[in-house]
């Protein structure tokens, strides 16, 4: 059986429930895993990078299944805010390249870049209609401190940097002090996205089953087994793709190795043309802010605003309701001119860290023929799907076309184990004082 950190609420109908993406595009239906089945590869995890590796190793000609635990789009993939920008780690370049070296660093930043033209280059292949927008994405300084280092980073970016006086003719109005524009990015709708690469990867011959945890996940001579209620899936090669919601047992080697951490998000009705002017907001351009404990938010197409932040410490009904309304409090503080704008749609996921701050994509050391790609801090839809790709050149023993730093192939334990949670209070309270 699964043995995950939060209690059973965070991984239930509660924190999904009222997404607004659900009501964008129908969930398709695919079939329960039922009896023995063998393939070539075995995947377990139904979102951006289960279904990238899915669609690039049955593109490359292998027999793979995919085992999600629930039903399309059920978990972060299908319920994040759509961001699809450079990002994955939470180390910064200058701790990374003492770490790890330039050479290393620069390599893992071409990845993060490449990740984003891979979802470009997806969507473009099989005609995904994912309601894109947004050219590149825009940081605000949330203080003068921050401003002066989105000023310094412009200097030796290449970003624009936007002064304070020049935000509001932009249609970033707001309490902001400065923004820097990186060109590389946009939006989507991350669940419009998922099914697009889900039907493209049965087009190519993958197998999706739905409602089929893997309950158990075990290697016996050259294969590996995944037990699932309703029968047993086995390979030679197998992924572990699950993320934030992953299990501590789904292989034992994952114990203490990730920690999964709560996003929450809201979505107003449709804001008039004259409705923006008042707050000064009309871009188009999807946004967050200079806090460690950042916001992060977006016009969409259709007029609706999507907000969202870090999630609560704890998960149950009530405190899923505390987190909810202290990110409508959030939202009106920035955005006060829009206190009457009703939230509509209100929701919550799992993000997954790791404790090297950078994500994990590769074989499981002393695993044959066991990989795995999870840890994306937030930032799984470019990381995810690159991540699976990566991983399908692995499988295929390819060395990778793409660029792939020694940065990723580690991932250490937390201390406290199970426990570990215990260390995210004194966390977020220290990035709070620091904001």
């Amino acid at each position: 059986m699964m043995r995950r950190i939060f209690g059973d609420y965070a991984y239930g109908a509660g924190p999904r429930r009222n997404c607004w993406w659900d009501e964008t595009c129908p969930t398709p239906i695919w079939p329960e895993l039922q009896g023995a089945q063998s393939v070539d590869v075995a995947i377990i995890g139904g979102g951006f990078t289960g279904l990238s590796a899915a669609l690039h190793l049955a593109e490359a000609g292998l027999s793979v299944a995919v085992l999600e635990a629930e039903t399309p789009g059920w978990g972060a993939s299908g319920r994040n805010g759509g961001f699809c920008c450079l990002g994955g780690a939470k180390l910064g370049p200058r701790a990374m390249a003492r770490l790890h070296g330039s050479r290393e660093t620069q390599l893992y930043q071409a990845s993060e870049e490449a990740a984003v033209h891979l979802v470009e280059q997806l969507i473009a292949r099989h005609g995904i209609s994912a309601d894109t927008h947004s050219e590149g994405e825009t940081v605000m300084a949330h203080s003068a401190k921050a401003r002066k280092t989105l000023m310094m980073e412009a200097k030796t970016s290449g970003a624009t940097f936007i002064d304070a006086p020049d935000l509001a003719e932009r249609g970033f109005g707001g309490n902001f002090h400065g923004a820097l524009t990186t060109p590389v990015g946009f939006a989507l709708n991350p669940r419009k996205y998922l099914f697009g690469l889900a039907r493209a990867a049965q087009a190519a011959g993958a197998l999706l089953f739905q409602n089929s945890p893997a309950l158990e996940v075990t290697q016996h001579g050259s294969h590996w087994h995944a037990v699932c209620p309703g029968g047993r899936l086995s390979a030679p090669q197998m992924i572990i793709a699950t993320n934030g919601y992953s299990s501590e047992n789904l292989p034992e080697w994952l114990a203490g190795r990730y920690m999964p951490t709560q996003s929450t998000v809201m979505v107003t009705r449709p804001i008039t043309a004259e409705e923006q002017a008042t707050q000064g907001w009309n871009t188009a351009q999807m946004a967050y802010d200079t806090r460690h404990m950042l916001h992060y938010f977006r016009l969409m197409p259709d007029g609706r605003f999507l907000f969202g932040m870090r999630g609560g410490l704890m998960s149950s009904p009530r405190s899923e309701a505390e987190i909810r309304s202290l990110l409508r409090r959030h939202f009106e503080r920035l955005f006060p001119a829009w206190s009457h704008i009703e939230t509509t749609h209100s929701w919550s996921g799992m993000v997954c860290l790791s404790r090297n701050l950078v994500p994990f994509v590769g074989p499981v050391p002393e695993h044959k023929g066991l990989f795995a790609g999870l840890c994306y801090h937030g930032n799984g839809v470019a990381m995810g799907s690159y991540s699976g790709a990566l991983l399908a050149q692995l499988v295929e023993g390819r060395t990778p076309e793409m660029p792939y730093s020694k940065v990723m192939q580690r991932m250490p334990r937390f201390p406290l184990g199970r426990a570990r949670r215990l260390l995210m209070p004194p966390a977020y309270g220290l990035l709070s004082l620091l904001d």
